[in-house]
């Protein structure tokens, strides 16, 4: 290991390439709560959370694993599952007061149409600002399933409307 007045050793989240730090100062500098979405292949987590000086505190938080209560009995690692958490998440952030928010996406890369910006389009259809630009969004067609199978989309309907009725 390389030794010096001129050597520095980088934060241990950085070496394991987990936070850009750079990033999350600009986030948190915003002032407001950071809407952190993590996908990975089978799962969806959405958590607002809130800087403090303490450390930060989680005052939403929603996952794929709950959207079998409402129903969806598909895959969870797909758009319209990260559509549906979304919009889930949106719905529990409005009920305490969180009105605006900034997407934390972490070290993922901003790929056009992708799981985490249908998770950003179902916080927008639920009603908490999030700045964003149009193009990233998915195609509706996307969102609702219609690429996967003749499935999806009767099931995304049902369980959006058991969400949207407050189920």
């Amino acid at each position: 290991m390389a030794t010096g007045p001129r050597y520095h050793v980088e934060f241990r989240r950085r070496r394991e390439g987990k936070t850009d730090f750079r990033h999350r100062k600009k986030l948190i500098a915003s002032g407001q709560p950071r809407a952190v979405v993590h996908c990975t292949s089978k799962n969806t987590t959405i958590q607002f959370i809130s800087f403090d000086l303490k450390g930060d505190t989680v005052s939403v938080s929603a996952t794929t694993k709950e959207l079998a209560k409402l129903g969806w009995n598909k895959a969870t690692g797909n758009t319209p599952s990260a559509y549906l958490v979304g919009y889930l998440a949106g719905k529990r952030a409005a009920e305490k007061g969180i009105n605006n928010a900034v997407l934390d996406i972490g070290l993922r890369p901003p790929v056009k149409g992708s799981k985490v910006f249908a998770a950003l389009k179902g916080m927008l259809d639920a009603g908490i600002e999030i700045p964003h630009g149009e193009e990233v969004i998915p195609a509706e067609d996307r969102i609702s399933g219609t690429h996967i199978n003749e499935e999806i989309p009767k099931m995304f309907e049902s369980v959006l409307n058991k969400m949207k009725e407050g189920a």
